[in-house]
């Protein structure tokens, strides 16, 4: 079990959007830019977003995509949902035909895994992730450990 490429890439997407928004329309074509995402991949994900009315298109010179919610509205389990994305650790889908199609000894483990994770990613907003974005720093940012103060610093800094 593990989130696939289309939950992490939808995920890295919206924050990318929620980020800039605040200028105005966000195009695909810039967060496949900037994100590194192929662009035809992105226009499938936010067409299921679009539906899921997690996003909103505008159309026409300037147009891209904006939030349909608010950022605190989006959680997580909202965005990998709307793209169709499996988060399911039992080996049945749920069906409870793990093993010569009955239930597994282990069923209920797997389920209640299922439970928290999804109670996990339904409690974390875009809003929070874009806070925690805003307070890393930026890649390529030169970072001085504080434990260094006081000595020679040639060569001493830590690229984040």
């Amino acid at each position: 079990m593990r989130l696939t490429t289309k939950g992490r890439f939808a995920v890295t997407a919206m924050i990318d959007l929620a980020q800039r928004q605040a200028n105005g329309p966000v195009t695909l074509a810039g967060i496949s830019d900037r994100q590194k995402i192929s662009l035809s991949y992105l226009e499938q994900l936010f067409g299921k977003l679009r539906r899921h009315k997690i996003v909103g298109s505008v159309r026409g010179p300037g147009g891209g995509y904006r939030l349909a919610r608010a950022m605190n509205e989006v959680t997580v389990a909202d965005i990998i949902t709307a793209v169709d994305e499996p988060l399911d650790a039992t080996n049945c889908g749920g069906r409870e035909n793990c093993q010569d199609e009955h239930r597994c000894n282990t069923h209920d483990l797997w389920t209640n895994l299922n439970k928290r994770m999804h109670d996990y990613l339904a409690s974390v907003s875009l809003d929070d992730l874009v806070r925690q974005a805003k307070t890393r720093p930026a890649v390529g940012t030169v970072v001085t450990d504080d434990r260094l103060r006081g000595v020679r610093r040639d060569n001493v800094a830590v690229s984040a």
